[in-house]
């Protein structure tokens, strides 16, 4: 993988290039950003670019140094993942026993942390003296969605990268221009901040049908109520989607925001495209009160399903909400 093939984060991309350029790459650095933004991929291909024999300042993907990274099986780099729900002391002791030993024809021993906000308190303290004392040349990654959660002491001693979400426009051309179905893209770039994530969301399971699934109950909602109750019990509150409705939530916010904009006269920038025929008289049979109400009421509902709310009640009271009741 090579800096060329991640698509976005140009800055990032010229930072690091100019470091391995100038021979100026820092012992550590902080990937910090949304999910989805490319930030495992750039540690990748920065990893590859380090160790690649041929190129300065990229990788070649072919010599055996880039393959070996890319297969992960480069025994100088070491690449670190949550065991369970944190990164635990064991494991950081772990990754200074074998940077004990003397690294291969590289000279450098390089890791990448992946969560690394997950650190319990003593794994960090471990990390924070293995940043002050390396052993040898060592190059640090930590990726992380949440940089400041990390201590203090380690953030003044890394670089700060910053990974920012793509913009929309950009990731739906992207994503159209690799073929994936208009009305998904549409909704998945709404709730990814970059086109990797979008990809997942789009390529992962059940997605059309929760955008469906949305529409279904949308419909039933406004017109037949009941059924509209039934159908969430059996798919959403206990049913195959149960495990989903997170994502429910934020898709139904996006119908919602739609159906303002609707109310408003405005057809820029909808998600549901494909349904404005019906969408159109429904958002004009309601107040604009009625709508901003329903999507205030959405938001609550996805605070409280956080908070390990009932989800049967909690669809049920937004449901009644959409119908007026």
């Amino acid at each position: 993988m090579s800096f060329q093939s991640i698509t976005g984060q140009e800055r990032v991309k010229r930072m690091l290039q100019n470091s391995l350029r100038t021979d100026k790459v820092s012992h550590a650095y902080i990937f910090t950003g949304a999910p989805g933004t490319g930030r495992r991929a750039m540690a990748r291909a920065f990893a590859q670019a380090i160790y690649c024999k041929v190129l300065p300042d990229d990788a070649c993907g072919e010599c055996l140094d880039c393959r070996k990274v890319e297969h992960g099986n480069h025994p100088d780099l070491h690449w670190i993942v949550p065991d369970g729900a944190s990164i635990k002391i064991d494991q950081i002791r772990e990754l200074q026993k074998q940077f004990a030993y003397r690294a291969s024809a590289s000279n450098i021993k390089m890791y990448i942390l992946e969560d690394a906000d997950k650190l319990t308190v003593q794994a960090a303290n471990s990390l924070l003296k293995f940043l002050e004392e390396p052993t040898s040349q060592v190059v640090a990654v930590l990726i992380t969605d949440n940089g400041q959660a990390l201590l203090p002491t380690i953030r003044s001693r890394s670089q700060w990268i910053p990974f920012l979400p793509m913009g929309r426009s950009s990731m739906k051309e992207l994503l159209l221009q690799e073929g994936h179905p208009p009305v998904l893209v549409q909704a998945a770039v709404n709730l990814a901040a970059g086109p990797e994530a979008a990809r997942e969301l789009i390529q992962g399971n059940g997605f059309a049908e929760l955008r469906n699934l949305v529409i279904q109950l949308a419909r039933e909602s406004l017109s037949r109520l009941p059924s509209a109750m039934l159908t969430a019990q059996q798919k959403l509150a206990k049913g195959e989607f149960s495990e989903q409705l997170p994502r429910f939530m934020d898709m139904l916010i996006l119908w919602l925001k739609d159906m303002v904009q609707l109310k408003l006269g405005s057809r820029e920038e909808l998600i549901y495209t494909d349904q404005l025929d019906w969408m159109s008289q429904q958002a004009l049979s309601y107040s604009m009160e009625h709508w901003i109400a329903c999507l205030e009421q959405a938001v609550e509902t996805q605070k409280r399903l956080r908070s390990h709310a009932n989800p049967q009640l909690a669809l049920e009271h937004i449901l009644m909400r959409l119908k007026g009741v």
